[in-house]
């Protein structure tokens, strides 16, 4: 692995006189903080416990001029086995606030999707069934709109808060908010998202937790959740779906040093036990290329790689 840049200590003590020491972590290995069980180390990570810390933090490292990056659950990232040589901010329990008022919910990006999807359920709220299953967090799935079953974050986000690069704070509407598949402003802007807002529909309770059962029952009938893995790792191309391409192409069952395309379902990379990032972007380029030679489509990942 990669030397770490180290980060400078005067900075690290001025993180630490606002953040506890114990949320921040030193050339931390970021497999234990992203689904796929893989990929190298970060020179620093931070999980702030408030809003305030996470502004705290952020005006810091553009202060010092330290490349930094912000994620939630890490269930859409892999981290290559160099590492990342700057510091990686991670929006968790400590921003997991959710505030419901009539149909609408106003939450913190650092909150599950099921987490949420449940909130919604237990206020008789319809519109977050679809989310139940996903184990990412809201803001990393607004980033990239994130969906499942036919339903998208675009269909219910109404508004959202960022931080900006110049330190000031945007407020985007639904008209402000152009999504698409997979796709948000937010991932050209650079803009930190630190609040969102969601309208739903009332609904029968019973229904929507019968729905919710329904798609969690799918989801562990069909996927391959008992392993580790990004979801979906590829984007699903028009007029096809991708893990129908990667079986026709032969692909199912695949393996690549500890990496595998699942024999569930080849839609998915799964880690049967100590693939190296290495071992997944093999797989994935091998996948890219027989796959485009058998039909002429050529597959984009769905996962955010670092490094």
């Amino acid at each position: 692995m990669a030397e770490q840049t180290s980060i400078d200590q005067r900075l690290i003590d001025r993180l630490t006189a606002e953040i506890a020491p114990a949320h921040i972590i030193e050339n931390c290995p970021m497999k234990e903080y992203t689904s796929f069980r893989a990929g190298g180390n970060a020179a620093l990570l931070i999980q702030p416990g408030s809003l305030a810390e996470l502004f705290f933090a952020v005006g810091q490292l553009r202060s010092a001029n330290v490349p930094h990056l912000v994620m939630g659950n890490g269930t859409n990232l892999l981290f290559c086995d160099s590492g990342y040589e700057g510091v990686v901010i991670r929006a968790g329990e400590g921003l997991s606030g959710v505030r419901v008022e009539g149909n609408v919910i106003f939450a913190e990006p650092g909150v599950s999707l099921a987490q949420l999807s449940k909130t919604a359920a237990e206020h008789s709220l319809s519109g977050l069934e679809f989310a139940c299953g996903i184990p990412g967090s809201l803001g990393g799935g607004v980033y990239m709109n994130a969906g499942a079953y036919g339903g998208e974050l675009k269909d219910i986000v109404i508004g959202t808060s960022a931080l900006q690069k110049n330190g000031r704070m945007k407020d985007r509407g639904r008209a402000q908010l152009p999504f698409s598949y997979r796709h948000s402003p937010f991932m050209e802007s650079g803009e930190i998202i630190v609040g969102v807002k969601l309208l739903l529909q009332p609904g029968d309770p019973k229904a929507i937790k019968e729905r919710m059962k329904e798609l969690m029952a799918q989801r562990n009938q069909k996927q391959p959740v008992q392993q580790p893995s990004a979801g979906s790792f590829f984007k699903r191309p028009a007029g096809h779906f991708a893990g129908q391409l990667i079986e026709e192409a032969g692909l199912k069952g695949l393996s690549v040093g500890g990496a595998r395309v699942s024999p569930m379902h080849a839609g998915f990379i799964v880690n049967e036990g100590g693939a190296s990032a290495q071992d997944i972007l093999d797989l994935m380029a091998i996948v890219q290329e027989t796959v485009f030679d058998k039909s002429g489509v050529r597959l984009q990942p769905e996962v955010q790689i670092i490094g």
